[in-house]
């Protein structure tokens, strides 16, 4: 029983629906253009939801490894570094989680594409082990991208890009430049929260030479990088309600952005960083919730 709560800690569940917030998306773009397949719907949130877990016990192994979790982190105690899980443990646990990611996309790309489209299968399959390869690479080994200041623009593109535009044009076959938008929404919403995780880290990941973009340009500066992350998201989505509009009803999930303004005042008034860590979860559901609204809006009550 231990170990179970101690691999359930290390998927860290609170995590999954930010990760499938874009798929969401994605999917209610192909709805928007006349396409439905909930066999690849479910196939898609699962393999994300892999992806993701397979990312988070990445992210404990390599952050544990490297002692980046220590006593002077504020979030929830990972799995390795309170001892709950070893390294081999966690290492194993990595290795079947691919296995089991490799294989639904295998599933998803031929239920999406079938047998005779196999370029489109070769072509995604590529970026699903490019997937794979990021959600490891965060924080693993000497070249992990997460220390370099490089964390930001990897999660805008699999967050934002792929992951609505890939799902997309799995039931399209192909993308379009108003869809774009909505991507861009998702992919900078979803960096706003892993920026908040550098924001609260900050000082503790300075001192063991964790280079987030937030050390690198110090607090204020982070916190500003932050507004500007939630502002451009706004706009991108209003554009895109005003681009595709056909009735009222196609603006109710801009409404989500009233929470996202109060939590932005928040990070303005917080002056110590370690009280930013429940800001987390507000702007992850925001984006979650986001992501169901604009489902709604385009498919129930438009």
């Amino acid at each position: 029983m231990i170990k179970i709560k101690a691999w359930v800690n290390a998927a860290r569940l609170r995590t999954l629906p930010l990760s499938v917030s874009g798929i969401i998306v994605g999917i209610t773009l192909a709805h928007y253009y006349g396409f439905q397949n909930w066999l690849v719907f479910v196939l898609a949130i699962l393999t994300t939801v892999g992806l993701q877990i397979t990312s988070n016990f990445a992210n404990d192994y390599g952050d544990g490894v490297k002692g980046t979790d220590n006593d002077d982190r504020v979030g929830p105690k990972r799995a390795l570094q309170s001892g709950l899980l070893t390294k081999n443990e966690l290492k194993k646990g990595i290795v079947i989680s691919v296995v089991i990611d490799i294989l639904l996309a295998i599933v998803l790309l031929y239920s999406a594409f079938g047998a005779e489209k196999i370029n489109l299968i070769i072509l995604f399959f590529v970026l699903a082990l490019l997937s794979v390869w990021a959600a490891i690479k965060y924080t693993v080994g000497n070249s992990a991208y997460g220390y370099k200041g490089l964390g930001d623009i990897f999660v805008f593109l699999f967050f934002g890009l792929l992951a609505v535009l890939g799902s997309m044009f799995l039931f399209t076959n192909y993308i379009t430049f108003v869809s774009i938008l909505p991507a861009i929404t998702i992919g900078l919403l979803s960096t706003g929260v892993l920026n908040l995780n550098n924001l609260r880290d900050v000082y503790s990941d300075k001192k063991v030479g964790k280079n987030t973009i937030v050390v690198k340009m110090g607090y204020e500066n982070g916190k500003i990088y932050h507004y500007v992350l939630l502002s451009i998201a706004f706009f991108s989505m209003l554009l895109f309600a005003i681009l595709t509009y056909s009735s009222w009803t196609n603006f109710l999930y801009l409404l989500l952005f009233i929470p996202i303004s109060f939590h932005a005042l928040r990070v303005k008034k917080t002056k110590d960083s370690k009280l930013l860590d429940p800001e987390l979860k507000k702007l992850a559901l925001s984006t979650f919730f986001l992501a169901l609204s604009f489902y709604l809006s385009y498919n129930i009550f438009s």
